[in-house]
């Protein structure tokens, strides 16, 4: 593990879903509802998925695919990028000769060639609602005949749709990317059809925990977070890796979506309470009313901000927030203001190798646009349902499920079977990085939409064992 040091006395840790510097996937209201993160769907002799070939070291025939995430309203950035990515992965497997959809091409059934497999892809919009996800995939399944689910931008739809649609069915679901640890690691939703490539607040809690922990001289902290499924799950990770690592928690507060009335009062009995730092486990609908606070009060906390780096939609709004109240925005003013470094799900900048270069090439050629914090769960969504396919030979749904359990996937952006689904949850691990934030570089800004601010270039990456919970820990209640 590569490493270097940050040495501020308080620190706040921003880990919100779609949030300025968190956790983006499992936003919305309380609910979780507008976003965070007989065997049916295995087709039949009418060309539908399970009708390909099973020969050992290749496949071909039909795989249908029902995706869900938003791709109106608030959250349409969300699921676009999800869904762009899941193509991208399904290009990079097919290679020039293999064509996907473009920006624009919405909802609808689309049809992906892969060398001798066609993916049929039926797009369908959540509305970033859990209850419109369960229809969508109901759908899918009942009238479309699909043989996998894929998507589930908010984690109340991704379990509404695991507990609901795809289990009880025993349709294989690929989770994308909700990020509640409880969809893959909690018994009532957990299970031999529920898989995720995906990142989770676990994941981002192993690493960015750590190194508050290790890398920091933080010594006590106090958690906020919105009170429902994603701000339990940052409250209850965080709270056990620090500890772990013997930070002190000195008080847990939950505060409802959206909280705005008085953030001076909540640093304040922070840091009456002589805590080191706090993490905050909000969305974009929280956090720019606590940065606001935050930032024009510096006299006043003496608190670096660290946690998880966002979207380029999240930055946009961190980069107009840190201008509003420092002025000019220099590389100088964000680190005098304690801002960073941050845990990287994933960025485009953050990995060096051949994947994930022709990744970002084809994506910002593609789309307009970097990859984001859900590319690479997204990319490895599809690659390792391709993979799952040639190492089956097969395209039978059954040999699809039985071939993801415990894959390592071979290519990813994140490097050379950098992704494995755990044999125990279905949850693949993979890499986590910790960068700093920084001015959007002229070399970047094309590509990078409205953003004032990027991440840097990593200082510390952790590796894939390192970044998710053991099966006997006590954030897993997962058997499978």
């Amino acid at each position: 593990m590569d490493s270097t040091g940050l040495t501020r006395r308080r620190v706040i840790g921003s880990l919100g879903a779609a949030g300025l510097l968190g956790l983006a996937g499992c936003g919305g209201d309380g609910g979780g509802d507008s976003g965070d993160g007989g065997s049916g769907g295995e087709g039949g002799d009418d060309g539908s998925g399970g009708d390909g070939g099973t020969t050992a070291g290749g496949a071909s025939g039909t795989v249908r695919i029902g995706s869900f995430n938003p791709h109106s309203g608030a959250l349409a950035y969300y699921g676009n990028h999800t869904l762009w990515s899941m193509y991208a992965g399904l290009k990079y497997k097919g290679g020039d000769a293999t064509e996907v959809p473009g920006p624009d091409a919405g909802t609808g059934n689309y049809t992906v060639e892969v060398g001798d497999v066609t993916y049929e892809i039926v797009v369908g919009d959540s509305e970033g609602s859990s209850s419109t996800a369960q229809s969508r995939a109901e759908e899918f399944v009942n009238d479309f005949d699909v043989d996998l689910l894929l998507g589930g931008t908010s984690s109340a739809a991704a379990r509404t749709v695991a507990n609901n649609v795809a289990s009880p069915q025993e349709v294989p679901y690929m989770v994308a990317p909700a990020a509640a640890v409880s969809i893959t690691g909690d018994s009532d939703t957990c299970g031999p059809n529920i898989f995720r490539a995906a990142e989770n607040v676990a994941m981002d809690a192993l690493s960015g925990g750590d190194y508050v922990a290790n890398e920091t001289d933080i010594e006590s902290v106090w958690i906020y977070y919105a009170d429902y499924s994603f701000g339990q799950d940052v409250n209850s990770n965080y709270a056990r890796v620090l500890q772990e690592n013997g930070v002190t928690i000195d008080g847990q507060t939950a505060l409802p979506q959206g909280y705005s009335e008085d953030w001076e009062g909540q640093l304040d009995k922070a840091m009456n309470a002589g805590s080191d730092g706090i993490i905050t486990g909000f969305t974009v609908a929280t956090l720019p009313a606590l940065f606001s606070v935050f930032l024009n009060n510096t006299d006043k906390y003496d608190y670096s901000a660290v946690g998880g780096l966002t979207t380029n939609a999240g930055m946009t709004a961190l980069g107009s927030t840190v201008q509003s109240a420092l002025g000019d925005l220099t590389q100088e003013n964000i680190e005098q203001a304690g801002l960073g470094p941050f845990t990287s799900r994933y960025h485009w900048n953050q990995y060096d190798n051949e994947v994930n270069s022709a990744f970002v090439d084809f994506y910002s050629s593609q789309y307009g646009i970097y990859p984001d914090l859900f590319s690479s769960g997204g990319f490895v969504s599809t690659a390792a349902i391709h993979e799952a396919v040639q190492a089956g030979g097969s395209t039978s749904a059954d040999d699809i499920r039985s071939n993801l359990h415990g894959l390592t996937v071979s290519e990813t952006p994140k490097g050379q079977d950098a992704y494995t689904f755990q044999e125990y949850d279905n949850q693949a691990r993979s890499p986590m990085t910790v960068a700093p934030l920084v001015p959007t570089g002229d070399d970047v800004a094309d590509n990078w939409g409205d953003a004032a601010v990027q991440p840097g270039a990593p200082v510390q990456t952790y590796g894939k064992d390192e970044t998710t919970p053991a099966a006997d820990s006590a954030a897993i209640d997962c058997s499978l």
